[in-house]
């Protein structure tokens, strides 16, 4: 067997018509601020064009067009480490504390969550190290313990944030990288089990600690919608209304009534909502079609390719995006918890969107040497 040096063009296509549709439905979701909150829509437009879009675009050709990945494996633990030192930067003055929660950075003209860089270079570093570990993963103490280790502390800078809904998206990937990896049955139930106390000690510190039931409320919420009314309620209602309204071709693009009025967030968490208003069921069962066809291809390329490291972080990456994407799809539709996790390549963010697109441009670089 020998080696294609050529990019997957449906993963690309799948991720340029993602990027596409997501960048006109965020435009449209957004002209209700201009008129309901008299915010200044361009400066997110531009943000979410030039640096999401095109300097995202132009780091993930950087990275798709090298050679190998030998040099992101190379340098993944410090990579690593300034996302983690990054990370607990939040925690300084340069911190933005926003609704109870230190997750952004404030650099003057440039604000981010240095989260999303951390969660990619988190499955980076975990990639190179189960890769070199493969013998050695059913062993406890050079594949278990460092594995949780990893992920703990990465979990604990989350948790005291605390993001939440960033830990899930971290944990899942990980997981799965861990067991694609060939850890034992045995190990993979102790993860598990390691898993649930973590979630609960975690549980404990947001509610009992630090006063921050929003955990609890959104799981009430999620059985009792009529309980609050005036909170994650209503946006859980409001989200629905606007998706029975769209109807089966929509209200058309740009004719959204709830993002204007009634809908929070229309350009961020509650964006699905939009797209399902103003494209209808055709345009919603579209994007979600397209999201799976990004995790088959992704997982495709991660079995293809004869590089166990380029496989394991291909793994981690589309399971990263899609488990993202879901999460919110799902909370929008009213089959899962309402959750703060935005929309990818949908959601205002231009730094999370540059982050996702070098993520993609990893798995690029990794299709080119995919074996028949």
């Amino acid at each position: 067997m020998h080696s294609r040096k050529k990019i997957d063009k449906i993963f690309l296509i799948t991720t340029i018509l993602l990027v596409v549709i997501g960048f006109f439905v965020f435009v449209s979701s957004s002209m209700s601020l201009a008129t309901r909150e008299n915010i200044n829509i361009y400066k997110f437009i531009a943000t979410q064009l030039i640096l999401g879009i095109v300097c995202g675009g132009i780091a993930a050709s950087i990275i798709s067009l090298s050679k190998n990945l030998d040099w992101l494996k190379k340098y993944s633990l410090w990579i690593f480490g300034i996302s983690i030192l990054l990370t607990l930067a939040v925690f300084t003055p340069l911190g933005l504390n926003v609704g109870g929660a230190s997750r952004w950075l404030n650099l003057g003209p440039l604000s981010f969550q240095p989260s999303e860089f951390l969660k990619i270079t988190f499955l980076i570093f975990l990639g190179t190290y189960l890769s070199k570990q493969k013998d050695n993963l059913k062993d406890i103490k050079h594949g278990l313990l460092p594995f949780c280790v990893i992920t703990g502390v990465t979990a604990g800078l989350l948790i005291l944030q605390p993001d939440m809904d960033g830990l899930i998206t971290l944990v899942v990937p990980a997981f799965l990288m861990y067991v694609v990896a060939g850890a034992s049955w045995r190990n993979i139930i102790l993860v598990f089990m390691c898993g649930l106390i973590f979630s609960g000690i975690a549980l404990f510190y947001l509610v009992e600690i630090k006063h921050k039931p929003y955990v609890i409320e959104r799981i009430t919420t999620f059985i009792h919608p009529e309980s609050d009314s005036l909170g994650a309620g209503y946006q859980i209602q409001q989200s629905l209304i606007a998706i029975g309204s769209g109807g089966f071709i929509g209200r058309g693009f740009g004719q959204s009534l709830q993002k204007f009025k009634y809908l929070p967030e229309s350009n961020s968490d509650a964006i699905f909502a939009i797209v399902a208003e103003e494209l209808g069921f055709v345009g919603a069962t579209t994007i979600l079609f397209l999201f799976i066809v990004l995790i088959l291809r992704g997982l495709r390329i991660a079995i293809k390719t004869p590089d166990g490291f380029g496989g394991l972080i291909t793994v981690g990456i589309v399971i990263l995006i899609t488990t993202q994407s879901f999460l919110n799809i799902g909370s929008m539709i009213g089959v899962m918890p309402l959750s703060g996790l935005p929309l990818t390549f949908f959601s205002k963010g231009g730094t999370t969107l540059f982050f996702t697109l070098l993520a993609i441009g990893i798995i690029l670089n990794v299709s080119k040497n995919k074996s028949k």
